[in-house]
């Protein structure tokens, strides 16, 4: 099966990852035409009968049909554009079979703790005995190395740490965290990067390297502003869906059921534009005056945008330069217009929309993605073109339990 062309089409990955932050950096990449082999645990996708509960986000299709473990959409929608090969690498020749994978590949993807590599013998220096070009992206929770180093880390737990939370709420009584785990998206862009510039460097020097990061430093990055304010000597306020240096700004309730629309008056003429739109007659507020009496203003909007739905509200504004946006719900989101026209949602699995690439460039589309392989579809494929096994051998591995095509149990 021929992948997504693009930039990166020669480059071989190994996928190792799990969860989101992993596994989204290797769709990245995929996307723009590496070849990634996601290398699987028999029992990584879970059991053959799921438990009567639903997992987080559901199945693909609504139904988990006669293979659960192929259609849990968390899973799914993070895995097009790789194959598949399930194999136990905590078995003797599992864990060989891999070494000849690492032989003949580029790069090496894995967001486990930091000492799951090294229980299956299978750390840096391990792989670059076998391949001194292979280049190991290792993206544990806390690093490699220091006092947390072995501690467990999940993305809702680790990004109170990066700052962020504790700058968002809704009073200075309570911080809000997302309850998204923002730091895996952004630990996934940073690993995308990261493979880039390693293999940027391997062309120069000829030989590989170890590139290591963490969840927790990735999602520093989202707190650049307070830092630079602590370092000023200023309290960090919660501004909720205000601003500190632009106003109004905030979110409005609209005509219809659970409406709303974002706005933020970023200039002065967008801020006379408003005020004649909503029939105000403030328009020369200084920003200090508009803060001081944002409620004021706050109640004025809302009397302007309840009357209209989100979309036309929106549509208002912007033609006189405000910036502003409706809040969408997900199914909102799918139908959007700009992002239908753009193609940015991708049908591939089973009629679902999944989020496109944003990186747009000649030689890459989504028109030849493939959909989330199910649980080892390319075993033999990737067994017999890269490594050269013969059937007998191949079979051999099946009837042992240690490459499978549905979980064992």
């Amino acid at each position: 099966m021929e992948m997504a062309r693009g930039p990166l089409n020669n480059v071989r990955i190994l996928d190792l990852t799990h969860v989101w932050a992993g596994p989204l950096a290797t769709r990245i990449l995929g996307d723009l035409g590496a070849q990634v082999l996601k290398v699987e645990a028999p029992m990584g996708r879970g059991p053959k009968q799921w438990p009567a509960i639903s997992p987080i986000g559901g199945f693909i299709g609504g139904e988990s049909g006669s293979e659960p473990y192929n259609t849990n959409a968390v899973f799914v929608k993070l895995q097009r554009n790789k194959k598949s090969l399930a194999l136990d690498l905590k078995t003797e020749q599992g864990r060989n079979t891999f070494l000849e994978l690492v032989a003949v590949s580029d790069v090496v993807i894995e967001n486990f703790s930091a000492r799951a590599l090294s229980r299956l013998n299978l750390e840096y220096p391990v792989l670059r005995a076998t391949n001194e070009k292979i280049i190991h992206v290792a993206m544990p929770g806390y690093g490699l190395a220091g006092l947390y180093r072995d501690r467990v880390a999940f993305g809702p737990t680790v990004e109170p740490m990066c700052g962020l939370p504790y700058a968002m709420g809704y009073g200075e009584e309570e911080p809000r965290a997302t309850a998204m785990a923002m730091p895996d998206p952004s630990a996934a862009i940073s690993a995308t990067s990261a493979v880039m510039t390693a293999l940027r460097h391997r062309q120069k020097s000829g030989i590989g390297c170890q590139v290591e990061m963490s969840l927790h430093e990735s999602a520093v990055s989202y707190s650049g502003p307070w830092i630079i304010e602590t370092q000023r000597g200023t309290n960090i306020k919660r501004y909720a869906n205000r601003h500190p240096m632009i106003a109004p700004h905030g979110v409005y309730r609209c005509n219809g059921e659970d409406s709303w629309l974002a706005v933020a008056c970023q200039s002065e003429s967008s801020w006379s534009g408003l005020c004649e739109l909503i029939g105000f007659n403030h328009a020369d507020w200084s920003l200090d005056q508009r803060h001081e009496n944002h409620e004021v203003i706050d109640d004025a909007i809302t009397r302007f945008t309840q009357q209209l739905d989100c979309d036309e509200a929106m549509t208002q504004l912007q033609t006189i330069g405000v910036a502003a946006g409706p809040v969408y719900n997900t199914q909102q989101m799918c139908d959007n217009p700009q992002a239908r026209h753009r193609g940015f949602f991708v049908p591939l699995e089973q009629g679902t929309p999944m989020p496109g690439n944003p990186i747009k460039m000649n030689g890459s589309s989504s028109d030849d993605w493939t959909p989330c392989p199910t649980l080892g579809l390319h075993n033999d494929e990737i067994l017999s073109d890269w490594l050269d096994y013969d059937k007998q051998t191949i079979e051999n591995l099946y009837e042992t339990g240690i490459v499978v095509d549905e979980p064992p149990r």
